[in-house]
Parts: C-alpha cells; structure tokens; sequence
C-alpha cells in the first residue's frame, strides 16, 4: 500500500500543477473572462463597470471542430464492416453524446480521458466514460507516449475527496475528508494534515485493492495537438491574449460612446451662472451656483460677460475601435483556423466551391483531431473487447480503424453527384452509403431494404439522369 499512496501523491501533485491553465480555459470558453491590458486609471474609474463583460469568441473557436467529431463506428483488421458489438456498447453508454463532451474537454484543456471498467450487473456491457482533465491524468512508461504504467482519478464530492489509482493488476481506492481552510495554530495544522491523509476506502462488496482482470490500465488519454517532448495544446490558449484585447477595446468604446459619442460644447470666458437666494419677502440675500445637471437636461444656458465664447469638440469617432476589433477577431480566425464567416456574422453570395475553400483550414484541423483522438478511441474499444473477455477482438480492433462522419460540409447535390460518379466508376453501394453519412447500422438496414426491393437504386437513378428529361407535358387548355 505505501507504494500506490507514493503513486497517488506524485499523479496529484502533477494534476494540481496542471489545473490553473485547464480551469483559465474553461472559464474563457464560458465567458467569465476579467479586463486585462486596461492601464491603472481606466481600470480605477470603469473596471468594476465592465467586470461582467466578455465578447465571447472563444466558445465559437472551440466548438467549431467539436461539432464536425462524429464517431460511426469501428472497424476491426480484417473484417469486411463495423463491428456490430462494439457499437452497441457505444450506444448503451450514450457515448454519441457524452463523446462530444469528452472532445470538447480536450480542446478546451488539452486533453480528454476515456475510462473502462466491467459493469458487475451486466458483465457483456462494460460501463465506458469520458473524464475530465481536471480530475485524471496518466503515467506512461519511459520513451513512450501510449504505454500506460498508472492513472488516477481524483474527485470531491460533499465533505470528502476520492481517489483510484488504476494498476495493470490492481485498482486502489482511497479517501480523505475536506477540511475548512483557516489559519490554525502549528499543533492543528499537524492535526489536518494527519487527517488529509489518504486512506483505502472501506468496501463492503468488494476488496480494497481489488484485481483488474484486463491486464492493463483502463484509462486512455485523447491529446490535442500533441507535441513530441511537451504537453499537448488546448485549441483557445493562444486565443486568450487576443480576446482580452478585444474586451478591453469594447470597454473603451463604450466608454467613448458613453462620453464622447456627441459634441461636447464648452463655454469659455464666462462667469459660472448664479442663482440668487431669496428671503421670506423677496429680498435678496445671497447667491448660489446654478444646477449644471438642469442645464444639460434642458439644454439651454444664459451666458453673461463680454469675453464669453463657445467652442466645440467634435463626436469620437467610435469605428476606430470597431476596425480594431474586427482586425482582431481576423487574427482569431488566422490563428484558429476558423472560417471568418463563423466569427464575423456574414457571408458573401459565395459559390459551394468558394465556400468549401474558406472551410477548408477547418476541416484540415478537424480531421487531424480524428487522427489523435481515433487512435485514443481504438485503444478504448480495445478495453471494450478486454473487459468481455475477448483478447483476440481487442488485438483486432486496436489495430482497426475508427469510422467518422465526413468533416466536409457539402451540400446535398453536389454530394449525390459526387456520389454518382463513383458509382459509375464501380464503387459499391455500401462505400457510397458511408460517404452519405450512414452509419453502419443505417448502411445495413438500407441493403436489406435494398434487398427486399429488388432494385438498385443508385444503378436506377443513374439510368434515369442519363436519358435526360423526357418531352414536357401539354399544359391543360393549350394547344
């Protein structure tokens, strides 16, 4: 046992150095972003006005890749289609959903986690989650970047935090409780730090450490833009610095508009108006300034002296700042490979070739994700196959490969033309109804319909566009 605490105090110390950047991340993506860049004064006299203020272009940048990530299904070496097992334990976990959280995660905190585990009420149907970065991390053996030595998941919730640390034989779980944070004298402080030790949890239907039957750590990372000797990227950490520029310069253009958005007259050489003070009969006693805030209401002033003279300054001119930001927010796109016309709102009367070009940065960084994260999602359902017991299905699908929808955004005509030509260049029905963007079990359902009708209707429609439109019909009532 003092060898898995060890474990677990190193695994925590390098989750805790992680957290600040993921937990930055993850409030920039949901908008709670603070003034940065803005100088002592602005921020003395207009900081607290604009505290809750965020131009959020963080959460299109991130969710722009996330929402072309589709998993359809996996395909192991040597067979001829989608394994039908492997799908449905996807779909009984509501992995088509909790996945694109788990993808979202690991653009927002660099990386993602998949955990597999054997459910003991159903022993075909492993229970499969994604986890958060926050709350995992992996130790891989030395010189590698996939095979795993340990994980740990560690989690509060209530008054206690938890922790298990995966093995390739043993699974150790622990707990602590969460104590007050408060100054405490050095004797208390001993005290706490005795009682935030972790200790095994005490099981009553299972032992603590208990066996892992599948032989290897259960947990896989999905990494974003992962490098060879560093920490993967997250998607927005160099989108962070502009965004705070673009808040700041909103903040002063409403500031501007705020002060400045009109001429400001001013009146030079002029006594300040006075208002006489009054007695009981009328006569006058004193004098007091005049009300300016009445003035600026009824727009309207008497201007006494001989030298008095009015000058003007002219409106700020507001598009200053509005070119600047969405200079900006073109750095953001450039930066981010995301299509302008996702942050900037408007589109030209663009062409489906013109539009296909501007989206192709995008679907080069989607699929690139499908890269990383599919090798991930292999190992996964290789953990699938282990936890049923099925290690010559688990060699086959790590080797396999992750089937996803199409990253390209087409439309439907030019894609069943696409289609068509293939088709007339002898592909099969089946590669056809996967470039429709039919999973596999849709794939299956249409052959046995196809089956059924006893027709082909790709080899039938081709027959129809290529004797072209038949002679038009007489309208009723003409000749």
């Amino acid at each position: 046992m003092a060898e898995a605490l060890r474990l677990v105090d190193l695994l925590e110390q390098e989750l805790i150095r992680r957290r600040p950047e993921m937990d930055r991340n993850t409030n920039y993506y949901r908008g709670r972003q603070p003034l940065r860049f803005a100088s002592e004064q602005f921020r003395k006299y207009h900081g607290e006005r604009y505290r809750d203020f965020a131009d959020n272009w963080v959460q299109p940048v991130a969710d722009s890749p996330v929402e072309r990530l589709t998993v359809v299904g996996v395909q192991p070496t040597g067979a001829i289609e989608a394994d039908a097992e492997s799908w449905r334990v996807w779909q009984t976990n509501a992995l088509d959903a909790d996945s694109q959280l788990g993808f979202l995660g690991a653009v927002n905190s660099a990386r993602a986690f998949v955990l597999v585990w054997g459910d003991p009420d159903d022993e075909d149907t492993p229970i499969v989650t994604f986890e958060d970065a926050r709350q995992c991390i992996i130790a891989y053996e030395p010189g590698s970047r996939r095979r795993r030595r340990a994980a740990l998941k560690r989690w509060e919730d209530g008054n206690a935090e938890f922790a298990t640390l995966y093995l390739p034989d043993q699974v150790w779980k622990f707990a602590r409780p969460v104590l007050s944070q408060q100054t405490l004298s050095p004797q208390m402080q001993a005290v706490d730090e005795e009682l935030r030790r972790w200790r095994p949890r005490e099981l009553e239907d299972e032992p603590n450490p208990q066996p892992n039957p599948m032989g290897v750590v259960p947990m896989v990372e999905l990494p974003n833009r992962p490098l060879l000797s560093d920490d993967p990227i997250s998607d927005i950490s160099g989108v962070v610095a502009m965004q705070d520029a673009i808040n700041l310069l909103w903040a002063q253009c409403f500031t501007a508009s705020d002060y400045a958005s009109f001429p400001q007259r001013i009146v030079l050489g002029a006594e300040r108006p006075m208002m006489p003070i009054l007695d009981e009969t009328g006569q006058v006693v004193g004098e007091r300034p005049l009300d300016m805030e009445k003035f600026a209401v009824d727009r309207i002033v008497w201007i006494t002296g001989d030298d008095a003279k009015i000058a003007e300054w002219t409106a700020a001119n507001l598009e200053a700042y509005t070119a600047v930001i969405e200079v900006a927010v073109g750095h953001i796109a450039a930066q981010t490979r995301t299509p302008q016309h996702y942050l900037i709102g408007r589109m030209a009367n663009l062409s489906g070739d013109a539009l296909i070009a501007a989206e192709t940065g995008l679907v080069k960084r989607v699929q690139e994700k499908q890269l990383w994260y599919g090798q991930a999602i292999r190992e996964m359902f290789a953990l699938i196959a282990l936890a049923q017991g099925d290690t010559d299905k688990a060699r086959a699908v790590r080797s396999g490969t992750v089937l996803w929808a199409d990253a390209e955004s087409r439309s439907q005509s030019q894609l069943a033309d696409a289609l068509l030509k293939l088709h007339q260049l002898g592909f099969p029905f089946e590669y056809l109804a996967a470039r429709w963007g039919l999973t596999p079990s849709e794939i299956a359902d249409v052959v046995a319909m196809i089956e059924r009708q006893g027709v082909d209707p790709v080899a039938e429609l081709t027959r129809v566009m290529a004797q072209g439109p038949g002679p038009a019909e007489p309208v009723p009532g003409t000749l």
